[in-house]
């Protein structure tokens, strides 16, 4: 659920609850229900009328149930019952708002929830009667298609919680909400407003959750939002937004999430953030920010997303030790010089590929770390070997080391990460067999390993990997024939085998495989095994650069997701076969193979064009010949 979804339903559960406990702490069973004023049940009936159509049906019907307090998503007060505090019509696909006025008319409501219909329209009718209820603490218009600019909410005294996250809204937004004097909670998420950030968000300034990603509100952040003190939650991720962050951010004593990502912001991160104790939740990914990181920022945080950014030099030696820190990801910028070699064992997830780090990776990643699922440090210029003490994290689920320049054979203890899901080790240069405990791996989903230096035979083993769907070996050292225990890998959907030295015969190959079977620039030879027809979902099959002979088998025609078949450069002959148009088929460099439009017999419409140009020549060629003897006689 997103945030402005959990904002209302926290909210509806807190009523909720006080309802329900209300109810068992006064009131022993049996219940004895009071009745609806007179006035508030035909304002009832007036409703239920009004949503009840023939096209339009809601499950409010007085005469089956008399008393509305117990219709669906209507709540009244405890332990009386006698006045009704919560409607909600979520869900509906109710598209005209002519019922909203009559809600007016329930002078005791404090919630009101229309979200995730479609409505496209607010009646004034309901701006200016509801804003007469001072006892309405919640409004949520969410998921509508309403259009046109925010209402101006006069009155409304009472009001809390404002919700018009994914709606079609749009233009500026000045004084509308300048009269919510007790507005805790904004979202208008997912609109299209434009123009500046809001600074009028309640004369008391007393809101606590400011919810406006995904819009397209331009310029700086102003710093007007430092003088909201009790500002908890602030979402600005998804604009337009330039400029620095304002130093005064960091005097938000309360603040909880600073969500800024997916900006145009620049400059330096403020260091004033890391003075807020209360931040635990921090993320600014995808925007222009510089410099190097500021000290002591992950101090306090549980959460810190920094990525898509160009910060540069080193990371602070106590960045990662912080035992607050659950997330870290810092991949995409320019860091350089050496990972800090102790990581908190709060880790959970720790990202830092595509920087320019150097140096080993740190070895402390071992029993205490327990808690670590994703780790990711791809295209760096880390050296020496893959640290074995990576085997003890056991949670480890996502494995990226891949474009370093790591060496030597890749640790057999890695075998013993029974959650791995993901194995990424591609672009380095690691030696020595495909270690036997890799293949062990109950969980493993995607395999790749890929450009280094591996040699000797695929292990038979490799078929205990039952939910494997991607294995990329290409551009090893890999010798010997592939075992044909891999036609029992039910899961398999890629294999990827090419630019090795792997001989013998084909194998039958799982059913499974859709997206490409590469087994190009090896050393197979001999005719094109019968093994591969049953590959009836495949979509890329490359067999190029090897020694195949004999004809290219018919059955190839017959593979109706194939889009392409690479077979250049072999030693296959005859007639290519007939393949469908938006077949891609290469047979380049097989100086015996013939295609069919090549040879002297040409289509009906070809012949038709020859006889054509030939009927005009000879009939240029009579005419000069007739031309010459005319003229011949005619000096004689």
């Amino acid at each position: 659920m997103s945030r402005y979804g959990r904002q209302t339903t926290s909210l509806v559960l807190y009523f909720n609850f006080h309802f329900f406990l209300s109810l068992f702490c006064y009131h022993p069973l049996p219940m004895v229900f009071s009745q609806l004023s007179s006035n508030q049940k035909i304002a009832m009936i007036l409703l239920s009328n009004n949503l009840n159509t023939p096209t339009r049906v809601v499950s409010w019907d007085v005469n089956k149930e008399p008393n509305p307090c117990l219709w669906t998503g209507v709540r009244c007060n405890p332990p009386t019952n006698s006045s009704v505090i919560h409607i909600s019509l979520s869900g509906y696909s109710l598209s005209s708002s002519d019922f909203l006025p009559l809600v007016c008319r329930i002078q005791s409501l404090q919630i009101l929830d229309v979200s995730g219909n479609r409505l496209t329209t607010i009646p004034p009718g309901f701006i200016l009667n509801c804003g007469k209820l001072g006892g309405l603490k919640l409004l949520n218009f969410s998921m509508n298609n309403l259009e046109g600019r925010l209402p101006y909410f006069v009155r409304f005294s009472g009001l809390e919680v404002l919700d018009f996250a994914r709606n079609n809204l749009t233009g500026s937004i000045d004084s509308e909400l300048d009269g919510l004097v007790g507005l805790r909670s904004l979202n208008l998420n997912f609109n299209h407003f434009t123009g500046s950030v809001p600074t009028r968000l309640g004369k008391s300034k007393v809101l606590e959750e400011l919810e406006l990603s995904m819009i397209t509100f331009d310029g700086p952040i102003p710093a007007e939002l430092v003088g909201y003190q009790n500002l908890t939650l602030i979402d600005l991720s998804g604009n337009r937004l330039s400029g620095s962050v304002p130093d005064g951010i960091g005097e938000l004593a309360k603040l909880v999430v600073l969500i800024l990502s997916a900006n145009g912001l620049s400059g330096r991160i403020p260091q004033s953030i890391s003075n807020t104790t209360s931040l635990w939740r921090f993320a600014a990914s995808s925007n222009n920010f510089n410099g190097s990181i500021p000290d002591g920022i992950a101090k306090h945080l549980k959460n810190l997303d920094l990525s898509y950014n160009s910060l540069s030099r080193s990371i602070p030696s106590d960045f990662l030790s912080s035992l607050n820190l659950h997330t870290l990801d810092l991949s995409n910028n320019r860091l350089e010089g050496q990972i800090p070699p102790v990581l908190s064992p709060s880790l959970v997830r720790l990202r830092l590929g595509s920087n320019s780090l150097d140096g080993k990776i740190p070895s402390t990643a071992n029993a205490t770390h327990q808690k670590l699922t994703y780790l990711e440090m791809e295209n760096n210029k880390l050296t020496g070997s893959i640290p074995p003490e990576l085997g003890d994290c056991q949670n480890l689920a996502l494995l990226n080391l891949a474009q370093n320049h790591l060496s030597r054979v890749s640790p057999v203890e890695l075998g013993s990460l029974s959650h791995l899901q993901v194995l990424k080790l591609q672009f380095n240069n690691l030696s020595g067999g495909i270690p036997i405990q890799i293949t062990q791996l109950p969980k493993l989903s995607i395999l790749n390993i890929s450009w280094n230096s591996l040699n000797g035979s695929i292990p038979p083993s490799v078929s205990n990997m039952q939910n494997l769907t991607n294995m990329n070996s290409q551009g090893n050292k890999l010798s010997g024939s592939i075992p044909a225990s891999i036609a029992s890998m039910d899961s398999l959907m890629e294999l990827q085998l090419g630019e090795n030295h792997l001989s013998g015969d084909i194998p039958r190959m799982p059913m499974s495989l859709q997206i490409a079977l590469n087994l190009s620039s090896n050393l197979f030879r001999g005719p094109i095994s019968e093994t591969l027809s049953t590959l009836k979902e495949l979509e890329i099959l490359d067999l190029s650069n090897n020694k195949f002979s004999g004809k290219m088998p018919d059955f190839f025609t017959k593979l109706g997701t194939l889009t392409q078949s690479l077979l250049s450069n072999n030693e296959l002959c005859g007639e290519i076969p007939e393949f469908h148009s938006w077949v891609m088929v290469d047979t380049s460099g097989n100086e015996g193979m013939t295609n069919r439009t090549t040879r002297s017999t040409l289509p009906k419409s070809e012949k038709k064009k020859s006889y054509a140009v030939l009927t005009i020549v000879l009939a240029i060629v009579a005419a000069a010949i007739t031309f010459g003897a005319i003229t011949i006689l005619a000096t004689a």
